[in-house]
């Protein structure tokens, strides 16, 4: 999944050139980064971004299903060819 990223030290200077003393730009850039957090927490919370698959989840799944896959099917020619020869042999 892709990361939201805040540039706190970039909102702190536009606070600073919007005329903002250091304690307050600095009060703010916390706050804003706190809510932001908040924010993303309750999004995951509310939309269940921690069960959506990945593509790498969709890939595993993919190779674990070809290779059960695979299993089978070798295993149903051998028997299949033991159940031939059987018959064969019976004839």
């Amino acid at each position: 999944m892709t990361a939201i990223t805040f540039d706190t030290h970039e909102f702190f200077n536009e606070l600073k050139q919007a005329g903002f003393s250091d304690q307050q730009a600095e009060t703010i850039t916390k706050l804003q980064k706190a809510a932001i957090a908040s924010t993303l927490e309750q999004a995951k919370l509310e939309y269940g971004l921690d069960e959506i698959a990945t593509k790498r989840d969709l890939r595993e799944l993919e190779l674990s299903i070809k290779n059960d896959l695979i299993k089978w099917i070798a295993g149903m020619m051998l028997a299949q060819s033991g159940i031939i020869a059987a018959l064969v042999k019976l004839l």
